[in-house]
């Protein structure tokens, strides 16, 4: 007797989307050390685009975390499919985006389209980031991304939803050229938050911008690549 499954799908299933790799301005040496070879650009737009007007954010030293939206519940996800997230982290996601006054929240803000709000979890046990929070663990938002439509949200729109659920967004420190932004860096500025040192910046063009594979023009500047 053989058996027919029928397969149902789920409107209101995301397959899971993994944060975009940020990579650095330039390549690196072969020969072992891996320094950066300033001014070999690894990213063609970024070349293009180096004296135009940039912002940095600041890159805080932890775990990528996604808040997500389905239409109707919150989950979190990590980095990867397979990422764990801590423990103490997972108790602080809950407090700040669980529960049925929270989910209301989604729906008011979004209703059904789905979202996930990106940002890093961070503090003890995370990375280096008991300076950051010695005894606990946070979350600080630094990109939205819309599923439905495959965009990007702006900074003032991100900005926004953090005003919403009242969280932190990641501050912009600084702006200019890239040139100028990598100057900052090479101040190693402190972090701003807690005692830490900052690790460093995300720096993209004032204006949303995609190069012609489609990748967003992005990167990160590290105290330690330019130190």
């Amino acid at each position: 007797m053989s058996v027919t499954r029928k397969l149902v799908f789920r409107k209101d299933f995301i397959c899971m989307v993994e944060y975009l790799k940020i990579e650095t301005p330039f390549n690196r040496d072969n020969d072992g050390t891996k320094k950066m070879i300033d001014g070999d650009f690894r990213n063609e737009a970024v070349e293009f685009l180096k004296d135009c007007h940039w912002i940095g954010t600041e890159k805080i030293d932890g775990t990528n975390i996604g808040v997500v939206w389905d239409g109707h519940h919150v989950s979190f996800q990590g980095r990867t499919e397979r990422a764990e997230i801590p423990k103490m982290l997972n108790e602080r996601l809950k407090e700040l985006f669980g529960g049925s006054v929270n989910e209301e929240l989604f729906e008011q803000k979004f209703g059904d389209t789905k979202m996930i709000l990106f940002g890093e979890g961070y503090g003890v046990k995370i990375q280096k980031g008991g300076s950051y929070i010695p005894n606990g663990n946070d979350f600080i938002l630094f990109d939205v991304y819309c599923v439905d439509t495959n965009t990007w949200l702006t900074r003032e729109s991100v900005e926004d939803i953090a005003r919403t659920f009242n969280i932190d967004v990641v501050p912009i420190v600084v702006e200019g050229t890239l040139n100028e932004l990598i100057d900052f860096v090479k101040t190693k500025p402190k972090s701003t938050i807690g005692t830490a040192n900052m690790e460093g910046v995300v720096a993209r063009p004032i204006i949303e911008l995609k190069d012609r594979s489609g990748k967003r023009v992005i990167t990160k500047i590290k105290v330690v690549d330019f130190c």
